[in-house]
């Protein structure tokens, strides 16, 4: 995954005509990626697992495997083998991927704000409904 990112004329995105580095297109360019802020997302967590993360998201392995190793080649997360049989591999965020956390959150409440349907409404009230017999509201 490159972060340099570029508009449809071909200049870089990631820089203003003043020549300043814009942190918005960088950011975007690395985590704008539906698979990618999924991942940040799950990962946020706790360590997890390939077939975890594969379970959560719906990801092909495929795919999964290329933006995983974007994340560990971008200091996002971190790859642990252990010396187990079967092997074991855990990804985890890394201090940076943390700090990317804030960012998936204010997509979700972006999402849940503003990009609700139907579908959506009825599952909120369902839940709404559930946790109020169960005197949780």
């Amino acid at each position: 995954m490159s972060v340099r990112a570029t508009t449809r004329d071909g200049a870089s995105a990631a820089t203003g005509r003043d020549g300043r580095v814009c942190g918005v297109a960088r950011a975007a360019a690395l985590l704008g990626d539906v698979w990618t802020l999924l991942l940040v997302r799950d990962l946020s967590g706790g360590p997890k697992r390939f077939t975890q993360l594969q379970a959560s998201t719906g990801i092909s392995p495929r795919v999964l495997t290329d933006r995983l190793r974007d994340l560990v080649d971008h200091g996002i997360a971190t790859r642990t083998m252990y010396a187990e049989i079967p092997p074991r591999v855990e990804y985890m965020l890394t201090p940076k991927g943390v700090a990317a956390v804030p960012v998936v959150e204010a997509l979700r409440a972006y999402g849940e704000t503003w990009l609700v349907d139907e579908t959506c409404d009825r599952a909120f009230a369902v839940r709404d409904a559930d946790a109020s017999i169960a005197g949780d509201t």
